[in-house]
């Protein structure tokens, strides 16, 4: 994935990714963890199957319009590492610092670490029916998982690639088998899905609260987190000023048609107290619907989630190599692999932290805290966009979208960070800010004033040799 360029020694990205891998790499990391662990949590949050259906709806929507946003921006900035690239670009330096260190120590691992423990927890679920399996064992086939994908994109890009696609393949046939198992229910005369969905029972019981519907949207766009990932790595994206959109609205448009389908398929067999006491909603529909072999949606589910947390350690790592390039991380992440042409020692780093932050983590808590995040650095990024869409209106644009639409996004962006502030605030909200503001302490002196240039000489050159590395440029 790289080439000697005529200008320098360096190595250069090369533009491996069609349209096809682009749509894998966007609709194949949305299908994963969430549409298999998120339900229950979407629905224990608002308290109706006809909320919670609204809620997966208007989450589609807004990922949807983000996505359209984010494309306007890849075209004008057509550069990897997606909101680093375009904050920096943008606010400068100092504010791109912190939406470094908060995706690459917080947000990536983060969600890594959630949808690792979704594999095991449906590896593991059939060897323990009735009761959630140990945490212990769940966190270590979950850093097994880990390990796993990091060799696989380590070694070459195409083969991560090619793992994502065929995946993806996977993915798309085993929600379609969720949705058609829905329909052969139905047609063999269920009535739980009228139970579900009649006009009495649809929306009783609904919550109104703004932290029961921040949480529940929280959840919901976690599921479809991943409509940005091709952002990450637009320069190894061949014309993305044609296959960027192409891709996004084919993956985006995929994902919401599925989601909606699959959840309507989990109430068509499940009562809503059924569901919100899954804890594995894919395997109890599987043990309803197939009987003894509902442990093939466990496999099926498990398939899912790792094709998923490909894709995500595939963009993720390359945030932390294209920070490193612009000099806000130490220098061996900027360089690739003189041999397998792979950013590896930011892929390396990136397993590191994915670990440790699996160890005290739990499933619920990651989505909520990484949600509220990330939305976070999503309006810095749409308020930038509506910036240049005001003020530098000139700038080319192979693709354009409507003002009214980042606004809105913005809108949902700022509703989902402050709605849980707001209606129950809770000391994690806190640290979350501190660690994010701690950023400073690093960037003002080794940043900003460059102290101590050379203090991790030595030790670069070390893992310069011992890596088999060289410093990467840009490919623009």
């Amino acid at each position: 994935m790289a080439e000697k360029t005529q200008k320098n020694e360096g190595l250069q990205l090369k533009r491996e990714i069609g349209l096809i891998g682009g749509v894998a790499i966007v609709s194949g990391t949305m299908i994963g963890a969430g549409i298999f662990m998120s339900p229950q949590y979407v629905l224990a949050y608002v308290g109706s199957p006809g909320a919670s259906m609204l809620i997966w709806f208007f989450s589609g929507i807004v990922a949807l319009f983000g996505a359209l946003s984010y494309i306007e921006l890849g075209t004008i900035i057509p550069e990897s590492g997606g909101e680093f690239t375009y904050i920096l670009r943008i606010y400068g330096s100092f504010p791109a610092f912190f939406a470094a260190i908060t995706f690459i120590l917080l947000l990536k691992p983060s969600s890594i670490a959630a949808m690792s423990m979704t594999i095991a927890q449906y590896v593991m679920a059939p060897f323990y029916p009735g009761c959630p399996p140990p945490q212990l064992a769940v966190k270590c086939f979950a850093a097994f998982s880990i390990l796993v994908v990091a060799m696989t994109n380590i070694l070459n890009v195409r083969l991560a690639l090619r793992v994502q696609v065929i995946f993806l393949v996977a993915k798309v046939f085993s929600l379609t088998f969720i949705v058609i198992g829905g329909l052969v229910k139905v047609l063999q005369g269920s009535t739980v899905i009228e139970e579900n969905f009649n006009t009495e029972n649809a929306f009783q019981g609904t919550q109104f609260s703004l932290n029961t519907l921040g949480k529940a949207l929280l959840q919901g766009l976690w599921s479809y987190g991943g409509w940005s990932n091709l952002n990450y790595v637009t320069e190894e994206l061949n014309r993305p000023e044609v296959n960027l959109p192409r891709a996004v609205l084919i993956a985006i448009s995929l994902v919401t048609t599925l989601y909606l389908l699959v959840n309507v398929s989990y109430l068509t067999v499940m009562t809503p107290k059924e569901l919100m006491s899954s804890s594995a909603v894919a395997v109890t529909w599987g043990n309803k619907v197939l009987g003894s072999w509902g442990w093939v949606m466990s496999v099926a589910a498990a398939l899912s989630a790792f094709g998923s947390l490909n894709g995500t350690f595939f963009s993720g790592g390359r945030v932390c190599f294209v920070a490193a390039r612009e000099g806000h991380m130490p220098d061996i992440l900027s360089m690739a692999h003189v041999h397998r042409l792979t950013p590896s020692p930011a892929l390396i780093f990136t397993t590191i932290i994915s670990l440790v932050v699996l160890i005290p983590g739990d499933f619920q808590s990651i989505v909520n805290y990484f949600s509220f995040t990330a939305w976070f650095f999503y309006a810095i990024v749409l308020s930038g966009l509506i910036y240049l869409k005001i003020k530098k209106p000139d700038l080319p644009r192979p693709y354009k979208v409507p003002i009214v639409i980042p606004i809105l996004v913005l809108a949902a962006a700022i509703f989902l960070v402050l709605a849980p502030i707001i209606d129950n605030p809770q000391i994690e909200y806190l640290y979350v800010a501190l660690f994010i503001l701690s950023g400073v302490i690093v960037y003002i002196p080794f940043i900003h004033y460059k102290l101590c240039p050379g203090v991790l000489d030595k030790l670069t050159v070390f893992l310069q040799l011992f890596l088999e590395v060289a410093p990467a440029d840009k490919n623009l």
